[in-house]
């Protein structure tokens, strides 16, 4: 019998195998199911500098109305394996293959930059920054020689030379001029943009972040010791301490995936911040004392909140100069504040966004010599809070 051959044509595709493909494409969503399990949940996010949403509650309400469906679908969203690298990868895709330059409002510039995107001002926060002008500048009034009003230019009026090509910023320099011709009627004001673009060789701004760097705030802090008559701290005469690896508020929203980190440099200055309780209007109970620069912080994501141990209502630092000044201010200061130990006894610490009381009355009990509005642009021109700083008091009605 002699044997028999079976010869295929030369090119003859071989058949699919769609089975196989399916079955592999099961066993790894059953691996990645399988580890998502199994594997630890996390709590927060150190990419997105959030909180991760957890397993929901099961009840049978939450089943009828949808919620517990929605709350699940969310907790296996966050709790996806592998899940900041997926997020990366997407990031690397958008900017490379698709020549992506804003995410999240953060504008991708040049450089490893990331920018506040802020294309318009709304009606309404005109409207807000008009109502914020007229409560400064009413206050400031109420204090001659004593107010002094610093508001820190964007990074993007610095460094407009890093944004994306052709992003149409509003005119912020026009905005600022109109401002401190405003409120420079009843205070003193510091512009500091010439001062910053002379010395915009030095890292006065963050990249990952929207904040100014300590080196930026000292520069500041130069300024108004300058229009002040006050000796500077003298930064060669300490130790400097810098911290690595600081991903901050821009690299959270946009999740840049090739960004460098920044990094933090400050100074270990001890005094001692006194955290208060708002009892009532000119009513504090102390909460806790502690030093001024937090350091436990700097292990965590949120690096910069080491300073003045992040935005609380009324703190006061026992400085080592004389006299008091209140600062009232937004997150820009607190890397300001500290250098201000050097020219004064002691320093308030006031943010109008956890403080529910007009600044009369504080003035007078405590005592305060000096008044430092010092905000930065964009927060200045939207923060409802503002006009807090000149909310009547309600002792006098209450005496009545």
């Amino acid at each position: 019998m002699s044997n028999q051959y079976v010869y295929r044509k030369a090119g003859r595709p071989k058949p699919s195998r769609p089975g196989a493909v399916l079955l592999l494409f099961v066993i790894i969503l059953a691996g990645l199911a399988v580890y998502g399990i199994f594997a630890p949940k996390r709590e927060t996010s150190d990419l997105e500098n959030r909180r991760l949403a957890q397993m929901p509650s099961f009840s049978a309400e939450g089943l009828l109305d949808g919620s517990w469906a929605e709350d699940f679908a969310s907790y296996l969203q966050d709790q996806m394996p592998f899940r900041d690298g997926w997020i990366n990868a997407e990031s690397a895709v958008n900017n490379l293959l698709f020549g992506k330059v804003e995410e999240s409002n953060i504008l991708l510039g040049k450089d490893g930059w990331m920018f506040t995107r802020l294309f318009t001002v709304s009606s309404s926060t005109q409207d807000q920054l008009q109502r914020n002008l007229n409560a400064v500048t009413e206050f400031a009034s109420r204090y001659p020689g004593r107010v002094t009003f610093l508001l820190a230019p964007s990074a993007s009026v610095i460094y407009p030379e890093m944004l994306p090509l052709g992003a149409p910023m509003v005119d912020e320099n026009a905005m600022l001029d109109e401002i401190f011709a405003t409120v420079g009627s009843a205070a003193e004001v510091i512009d500091l943009r010439q001062t910053f673009t002379d010395a915009k060789d030095q890292y006065l701004y963050f990249k990952t972040d929207h904040h100014w760097t300590p080196q930026g705030a000292y520069l500041a802090y130069e300024q108004f010791c300058q229009r002040k008559g006050l000796t500077p701290f003298d930064c060669s005469a300490h130790e400097s301490v810098t911290i690595p690896d600081f991903y901050g508020t821009h690299y959270s929203a946009a999740r840049r995936w090739n960004v460098q980190p920044d990094s933090i440099t400050y100074y270990p200055l001890d005094n001692p911040m006194t955290v208060y309780q708002i009892d009532s209007e000119a009513q504090y109970t102390p909460l806790y004392t502690e030093p001024m620069i937090n350091t436990e912080k700097f292990a965590t994501r949120d690096k910069y909140a080491a300073f003045l141990d992040g935005n609380n209502g009324y703190s006061v630092i026992e400085g080592n100069g004389e006299g008091s000044i209140l600062v009232v201010k937004d997150s820009y200061a607190n890397s300001f504040v500290p250098y201000l130990t050097e020219n004064y006894a002691k320093i308030g610490v006031v943010d109008l966004r956890n403080f529910n009381y007009g600044l009369d009355s504080t003035i007078e009990a405590e005592g305060y010599d000096q008044i430092l509005v010092l905000y930065n642009f964009q927060t200045f021109i939207a923060d409802n809070r503002v006009v807090y700083i000149n909310r009547p008091t309600t002792l006098e009605t209450q005496a009545e």
